[in-house]
């Protein structure tokens, strides 16, 4: 080779290395991440549809499966409810400003239970009902320090408490049928809450509220004029395989009683004017003071990937139910000094002597497949003076009783006195792999069997009068239980 040819052999080699490098670094790169999807992108609209049964073997002469709600209607189809839930939640990546909303409607038998005072309760006079579980607006705040090192989310509006361990959304629970924990706590709150994330392993809950199933201050909305506070702490563990949530909703809860403005138009007779205590929840107390204390422990923990163990533990307090003489003399005591001094303790102003109970919970669920899970649960509740558990079977029970207004078909036992239950509950949840449909994403079906018992010799649960028991009054009840859940999404 020509010793002049040799720069331009050396210069074409350079280019052509060059050239080879830039398209195996152009190979070699990854790909740009995709652009965040817009806001409206990450808005949806899902919900499901649920139905079944509660078969007592008491044959229950009054239909009624004592202690629970939900499932109250002893051997007889319930259209639990469909409920249709359009929402937007935060990014829990998010690390900048970043905003949300909740909203959710349901229709069904359920509802009785779910509403918020001052909101639709005396819409349609039938066990199926129409209402709001939640409606909310969400933020997150990217505010940092050395007390919030992931920022804050808040909540403000209409929302699910967050006591226990069970929830409303029924799909999310591992039972048809609720623990005593669940249905004779909290269940909906109106108000702000703030989680502060002050570690990525601690997140700490404050918030106030204008009670347990009342809507915005004011009347119709709230039944008494004070706050109540609702927070807590939650703990997040072994990599999110264990978590602790600790909770409680402190603040007046009875009613201010009033006449009744909805009575003309409900199936009642005419509006009452009532004052303490001419009610069945006595208070004999300032509604405004009197507390009502509902306490959570709840711990999660995952062992295996397959096995998942709960245990919830609920102590909960009023201190303005049960009222006995300021003497502090038993009626029988009160009623023999009257008789033989002519004395008139029987007419001395009554005090509250307060009411509280504690339970403990404990649930096991193990995945099998895709297709089956196993479950579990253990829970004893105490009574102390029979006043967290009743029953509610009419159309309007529960609002009327969170209203303050007469309540003329529930049934509450003997006060003074304790109850101590004993729940077993053993079921399954089926998840079948179905052909690809519109809409419908999914179906859930969760047989139980359950066996209920007062512990401390009590009959509280309903029996036919002719099977052995002329009162209708049995210390146990047996069930089989179960539900049929059909998912759906539409955005």
């Amino acid at each position: 080779m020509k010793w002049y040819y040799l720069p331009v052999v050396t210069a074409a080699s350079i280019a052509a290395s060059l050239a080879s490098a830039a398209d195996l670094a152009k190979k070699k790169a990854p790909p740009p991440p995709p652009p965040p999807p817009a806001w409206i992108d990450t808005v949806t609209v899902d919900g499901y549809v649920e139905g079944g049964v509660a078969v007592n073997f008491n044959q229950p002469y009054n239909k009624l499966n004592w202690g629970h709600l939900y499932t109250d209607r002893a051997n007889w189809p319930t259209f639990n409810g469909a409920v249709i839930t359009a929402q937007r939640p935060l990014d829990p990546k998010a690390t900048t400003y970043d905003f949300g909303f909740k909203a959710q409607l349901q229709i069904g038998e359920d509802m009785r239970y779910n509403h918020y005072t001052g909101t639709l309760e005396y819409a349609i006079a039938d066990r199926t009902q129409i209402g709001f579980l939640e409606a909310n607006l969400l933020a997150h705040l990217p505010w940092t320090s050395f007390v919030s090192e992931g920022g804050i989310d808040v909540k403000v509006g209409q929302f699910p408490t967050y006591n226990g361990a069970e929830v409303m959304y029924a799909k999310d629970n591992l039972f048809y049928s609720h623990s005593y924990i669940f249905n004779f706590g909290p269940f909906l709150h109106t108000g702000v809450m703030v989680a502060t994330h002050v570690r990525s392993w601690l997140d700490v809950y404050t918030g106030v509220t204008t009670g347990v199933n009342t809507g915005f201050p004011g009347w119709p909305g709230d039944n008494n004029g004070s706050p109540s506070f609702h927070g807590g702490f939650g703990l997040n563990l072994l990599d999110g395989n264990l978590t602790i949530m600790g909770i409680v909703h402190h603040g007046p809860e009875n009613p201010v009683q009033r006449g009744n403005p909805f009575l003309a138009y409900a199936p009642f007779p005419g509006a009452l004017a009532l004052t303490w205590p001419n009610t069945p929840l006595a208070c004999v107390c300032d509604p405004n003071t009197a507390n009502r204390t509902f306490t959570n422990l709840t711990t999660t923990w995952k062992p295996t990937e397959n096995l998942t163990l709960v245990t919830d533990i609920a102590y909960n307090r009023e201190s303005g139910s049960n009222p006995i003489s300021t003497t502090g003399l038993s009626a029988a005591t009160i009623a023999a000094l009257d008789g033989t001094f002519g004395t008139n303790f029987a007419g001395a102003p009554l005090k509250p002597q307060g009411a509280d109970s504690y339970a403990i919970a404990q649930y096991a669920s193990y995945k099998v497949n895709d297709i089956f899970k196993v479950n579990g649960r253990v829970e004893f509740y105490r009574d102390n003076k029979n006043f967290f558990v009743a029953a509610l079977p009419g159309y309007y029970d529960a609002i009327n009783v969170f209203h303050g207004f007469p309540c003329y078909s529930c049934i509450f036992r003997p006060g003074g006195q304790g109850t101590s239950y004993l729940a077993l509950t053993a079921g399954v949840t089926i998840t079948p792999e179905l052909p690809k449909l519109p809409i419908i994403t999914g179906l859930i079906i969760r047989p139980e069997f359950r066996w209920d018992t007062a512990v401390n010799g009590a009959t509280p649960f309903f029996r036919g009068v002719n099977n052995g028991s002329p009162t209708g009054q049995s210390r146990s009840q047996g069930m089989f239980n179960m539900d049929v859940i059909i998912p759906f999404t539409l955005l």
